[in-house]
């Protein structure tokens, strides 16, 4: 019996994770959609921006490293990098030391955007996390 009330307790904690996880994200898609970005392209942006995932000093990221840092599948990421590419608003280039990887970088259209709607990102965050 106890065993199945902490299984319970589990599962209802992981519920009300994803809940609050799918509530944020709906928030942050509503905050940015009339900028053209969804919370997945933001955290993408975001990425490449805070440089968490640079594989050199010049801010390029391989594409695998940014797959380590987003919550997407490596077909969905992949597609989503190559919207934002035809959006201007980052370049990929194949790996020099690596022909089959792929890197990618914020263009300056890219930084800007970022830039301007990293507000709207943040204040989602605080009135979903925080309740502000």
């Amino acid at each position: 019996m106890a065993a199945n009330t902490a299984d319970a307790r589990l599962e209802e904690r992981w519920r009300d994770i994803l809940a609050v996880h799918a509530r944020t994200m709906c928030e942050i898609d509503r905050a940015l959609h009339p900028h053209g970005l969804g919370a997945s392209d933001f955290e993408v942006l975001d990425v490449l921006a805070s440089g968490l995932a640079a594989s050199d000093a010049d801010d390029h990221c391989r594409v695998q490293n940014i797959a380590g840092k987003v919550h997407l599948s490596q077909s969905a990421l992949s597609r989503l990098i190559a919207r934002l590419e035809k959006d201007g608003l980052v370049t990929r280039s194949v790996c020099a030391e690596d022909r089959r990887g792929v890197r990618v970088a914020l263009t300056d259209k890219g930084r800007s955007l970022h830039s301007e709607v990293l507000p709207l990102q943040r204040d989602a965050l605080a009135r979903t996390l925080r309740g502000d």
